[in-house]
């Protein structure tokens, strides 16, 4: 009996968070879905420790809105994402859950959003989530996703 309940324990542990490669399913370039041509996510594979992304939104043919993104193990082996949108002040989310097709990045502390969410939801589709409180009211942004060819994106 002790070891089926051990074994539960286990299995109910999230991914082990020390090791960023659990996150290569959300490396490639992802295009915005129902957006102008451009707009969308591009995250590097993981390497060194770390996953790096740039995203862009396009409207009218100006750019509206980019981002600089950055995953990182700190040293008690966890992830956070680092996060500097359209030139504002970085934002640092901590790691709340993980699983081999969503990762759940938390900070109740940031203005908006506090959570930040990537849902793999089949190899070529990725609903990317932002949620949180705003001037007291709960708020959720959806951004679906398509996985494109890097050599195509941005075209």
């Amino acid at each position: 009996m002790k070891l089926i309940i051990a074994i539960l324990f286990l299995i109910s542990l999230p991914v082990a968070a020390e090791n960023i490669s659990n996150l290569t399913w959300l490396s490639g370039c992802w295009a915005y879905d129902d957006q102008d041509s451009g707009s969308g996510e591009y995250w590097m594979s993981p390497a060194g420790g770390t996953m790096l992304a740039v995203s862009r939104s396009v409207r009218d043919g100006r750019t509206v809105a980019f981002e600089y993104l950055r995953i990182s193990e700190d040293d008690e082996h966890s992830l956070i994402l680092f996060a500097s949108p359209s030139g504002q002040s970085q934002g640092q989310f901590y790691l709340a859950s993980l699983t081999d097709k969503e990762i759940v990045f938390e900070n109740p502390e940031h203005d908006f959003p506090q959570r930040i969410i990537y849902r793999l939801r089949d190899n070529d589709r990725l609903l990317g989530r932002i949620e949180g409180q705003s001037d007291g009211q709960p708020v959720g942004v959806d951004f679906p996703m398509t996985r494109r060819e890097c050599k195509d994106f941005g075209s």
